[in-house]
């Protein structure tokens, strides 16, 4: 298979629509799953994003974007999928917890139509608590029982880094793995997209922007991603996660006959070379841009987002 066609079911599907792919897959996890909540919630996130919702500002994080939440969402699903190859079963309302639930992961950024600052960034600093906020009033407004939302809270807390994964409490050991889903989902899906190192910079000038100073450059955090990874990204994938995302290659192999991670492919060569880039710069900015040529395409919209509220 070329590169072209493993790029493009890695990032979308069969489609250049991931909701297709999202929706496939949940219907292959357990066939009673409400898809047409999850596309409704496509929609509606979507459209907040891109400002089409009259209680929201239209995002303008460029790191923490639409594009990074569908990554998430169709990342969740896949680990999902694996995780049912495996013989683990979840309950219809569980993988909608779960996939609504990385859906709104970092809405929390977003600026509501009365916020009087200029940049969502300024929620860097537990957004996650304004992501479950945003969750529970649309779930409110959808018409879908508050308890269906309760467990929510603590699968988006798995998203936070700063959080202990040992000492948020599920409702139920579904719920914890769901947790588990999604925190891995918000890690690789992340550092194993195609612009991943591109992007960074947007990453430092969000977390300056939030308040959060721990490089004094952007150098300096891709000088620390690496490290980053191997140690803290690793034991938090493997260990507080208990290895979850390492279904995805079973995923692969089920859904498109490709026995492989490439996930944890993408991961690697992302890795690879930044170390390579920062061995000839060292901390030379102006020299790593130089090696990360990337542009972002823009995020293609399906047609599911002009449907009326």
């Amino acid at each position: 298979m070329d590169t072209f066609r493993l790029t493009k079911i890695f990032e979308t599907g069969i489609t250049d629509n991931p909701l297709d792919e999202i929706l496939a897959l949940a219907a292959e996890i357990h066939p009673n799953v409400n898809r047409d909540l999850i596309k409704k919630t496509h929609s509606y996130i979507i459209r907040v994003f891109i400002g089409d919702n009259p209680d929201f500002k239209a995002s303008n994080t460029e790191y923490h974007n639409l594009r990074h939440t569908c990554s998430v969402v169709l990342a969740a699903a896949r680990i999902l999928h694996g995780l049912t190859i495996n013989k683990l079963r979840f309950t219809p309302a569980t993988v909608e917890q779960g996939l609504i639930s990385a859906y709104f992961h970092d809405t929390g950024l977003l600026l509501q139509s009365h916020d009087s600052t200029e940049l969502g960034a300024r929620y860097t600093k537990d957004h996650e608590q304004r992501s479950i906020r945003f969750l529970y009033d649309y779930l409110t407004e959808t018409g879908v029982a508050p308890e269906f939302a309760k467990p929510c809270a603590a699968i988006i807390d798995c998203t936070s880094l700063e959080n202990d994964v040992g000492q948020i409490r599920f409702q139920s050991a579904e719920h914890q793995m769901a947790g588990w889903v999604v925190g891995s989902a918000d890690i690789i899906g992340q550092m194993a997209d195609r612009y991943y190192l591109e992007q960074l910079p947007m990453l430092y000038r969000e977390r300056r922007i939030g308040g959060i100073n721990s490089h004094r450059s952007v150098a300096e955090l891709m000088q620390e991603t690496t490290d980053f990874y191997n140690k803290d990204v690793v034991n938090r994938l493997e260990i507080s996660f208990q290895n979850v995302a390492a279904v995805m290659q079973q995923h692969f192999k089920a859904r498109w006959d490709i026995d492989r991670d490439l996930y944890k492919e993408n991961i690697s060569k992302n890795i690879d070379y930044l170390s390579k880039i920062l061995a000839e710069c060292q901390s030379e900015l102006h020299c790593i841009r130089m090696y990360l040529r990337r542009t972002q395409p823009p995020f293609k919209l399906g047609p599911e987002t002009r449907v009326t509220q």
